[in-house]
């Protein structure tokens, strides 16, 4: 089994870092906020990037670990797709409220997220690679977000 992470998966997960770094950005430069806004508009700075995209990468990381949940046997499949379930639903049930307790709970909902994650490697459905991206990744994503909670 490979363990080097696929230069696509790598490319991707990256590129998907962009709209929470660009939140950060907006949210420590007024330059780039300006831009931001001006070119953009408000739901693509600040907190507001942040919030949107990582209640839609929650629940798109629901969709991956499903598609891990086909690959296991009778109960740990029911077991898989129950799992795989929660961040979509975290993400529509935690996502309300004001800037500071969304972000918190998107925080919480990553950090979940890669427990997840983890059982699923551990359960030999993930890739071989699939911890050593999802780590780094998370922990840009939950630095990214507490920037906008402590901001």
């Amino acid at each position: 089994m490979a363990t080097r992470i696929p230069r696509s998966a790598l490319f991707l997960g990256l590129a998907g870092l962009l709209p929470f770094l660009w939140g950060v950005l907006t949210l420590l430069s007024d330059p780039a906020y300006e831009l931001g806004y001006n070119a953009l508009g408000g739901r693509f700075i600040g907190p507001y990037i942040q919030l949107d995209y990582g209640r839609l990468i929650l629940a798109f990381m629901s969709g991956v670990l499903w598609g891990f949940a086909t690959k296991a046997r009778e109960g740990q499949a029911a077991t898989g797709y129950a799992l795989s379930v929660i961040p979509a639903l975290w993400a529509f049930l935690m996502g309300g409220g004001g800037p500071v307790s969304a972000g918190m709970n998107l925080i919480f909902g990553y950090l979940g997220l890669l427990a997840l994650d983890w059982q699923f490697w551990r359960w030999g459905l993930a890739p071989a690679w699939w911890m050593r991206l999802r780590l780094p990744l998370t922990a840009i994503v939950v630095a990214c977000l507490l920037v906008g909670v402590v901001r």
